[in-house]
C-alpha cells in the first residue's frame, strides 16, 4: 500500500516472488535519458540487465512530478537509480524523493542508488530519507559534472566563447559522468555497496578560468572566463529562460566547502578517477564544440 492508500479490509494477495537484484532483474533508471542515466542504462544493458528507462516519453512513462506514473514504473523492478530533476537542492525535492523511495521499497525494490550532490544540505536530507526507506541503499554524492560543458547548460556559453559565471577564483574537482555511471552500476549490480556514501570527484581542483583554458586547448578555440556576481548571473539565467534558483548552486563553490578531491571512485571501483583533460579531449574529438 502507498502512503495515501486506505485499508478497505479486503483480503490482500501475497506479493509475487521477486527476482534477486542480479542477473535477470529489472532495473529502473530514472532520468534515463540524462547525462548519468543514459550512461547507467547503457552499461546495464551491456551487462545483460533488463532496463526500464524512467522518463516522460518512455513506453512506461515516469515523471517525478506526476505521482500517478510511479507505481506502473516500479512494476517488477528490483533495483532503481534515482536521479531527481531538476536538482535535489530545489524546494520539494526531499519530500518527493522520500515518497518515491518508500513506495519503491513497499513495491519490493531491493536496491536504491541515489545521485546526490556534494555540499548540498537538501541533498543530504534526501540521502537520509532514501536510507530510511527500507531497501538497500547507496549514495553517489557528486562534484560538478565535467559534461556540463558539452551536454549541459554550459554548452551554449562554450560555443559562444565566453563562460560568464559567478564563481570568481573558486575551485572545483569536476567529475567525469562515466565515473559516476561506473560507480552507480557497480552499486546496482554487485554486492558490497550497501550503506556506502561515495563522494565522486575528479583527481584535481580547477577554477573556471582553468576550465576555460583546458577547453581552449582541447577545442582549438579561445574560450574566455568572465566573473560576475550571483545577482548578475540571475539576469543571465532569466534571459535564457532558465530558473533563477540555479544561481544559488554556485554559492557552494564560492564558500569552498567542496574545494577538495575525494576518494569515492577509488573506494568503489579500485581505480583512479578520470581527469578533466581526458574529458576535454574526448568532447573535442566528438565535434560538439565546432562552430
Amino acid at each position: 500500500m502507498t502512503d495515501d492508500a486506505q485499508d478497505t479490509g479486503t483480503t490482500q494477495q501475497a506479493p509475487k516472488p521477486r527476482t534477486p537484484a542480479g542477473a535477470g532483474s529489472l532495473v529502473l533508471v530514472t532520468g534515463g535519458t540524462g547525462k548519468t542515466g543514459r550512461r547507467v542504462a547503457e552499461r546495464l544493458t551491456a551487462r545483460g540487465r533488463a532496463v526500464r528507462i524512467g522518463s516522460r516519453d518512455a513506453p512506461v512513462p515516469f515523471d517525478w512530478h506526476e505521482r500517478s506514473t510511479w507505481e506502473p514504473a516500479l512494476e517488477e523492478v528490483t533495483a532503481a537509480y534515482l536521479s531527481y530533476y531538476p536538482d535535489l537542492a530545489f524546494p520539494g525535492a526531499v519530500e518527493t524523493v522520500g515518497a518515491f523511495a518508500r513506495l519503491a521499497a513497499e513495491a519490493g525494490v531491493e536496491r536504491l542508488v541515489l545521485l546526490s550532490g556534494r555540499g548540498e544540505e537538501a541533498a543530504q536530507e534526501a540521502e537520509r530519507v532514501v536510507a530510511a526507506a527500507g531497501a538497500e541503499w547507496t549514495v553517489v554524492r557528486c562534484a560538478w559534472f565535467a559534461q556540463n560543458f558539452d551536454e549541459g547548460f554550459f554548452l551554449d556559453p562554450v560555443l559562444a566563447g565566453e563562460l560568464t559565471l559567478p564563481t570568481g577564483d573558486a575551485v572545483e574537482p569536476f567529475v567525469h559522468a562515466d565515473d559516476i555511471a561506473d560507480v552507480a552500476v557497480a552499486a546496482l549490480t554487485e554486492d558490497g555497496h550497501h550503506g556506502e556514501v561515495y563522494e565522486l570527484t575528479g583527481p584535481r581542483l580547477l577554477s573556471f578560468a582553468d576550465v576555460a583554458a583546458e577547453l581552449s586547448t582541447a577545442s582549438g578555440r579561445e574560450i574566455r572566463f568572465t566573473a560576475v556576481t550571483v545577482e548578475e548571473y540571475r539576469a543571465v539565467l532569466a534571459a535564457a529562460g532558465l530558473p533563477g534558483d540555479f544561481a544559488d548552486l554556485f554559492t557552494m563553490i564560492l564558500d569552498g566547502r567542496n574545494a577538495r578531491p575525494a576518494d569515492g571512485v577509488r573506494r568503489a571501483l579500485g581505480r583512479a578517477p578520470r581527469d578533466f583533460t581526458e574529458y576535454a579531449r574526448e568532447a573535442a574529438a566528438s565535434g560538439v564544440w565546432k562552430v
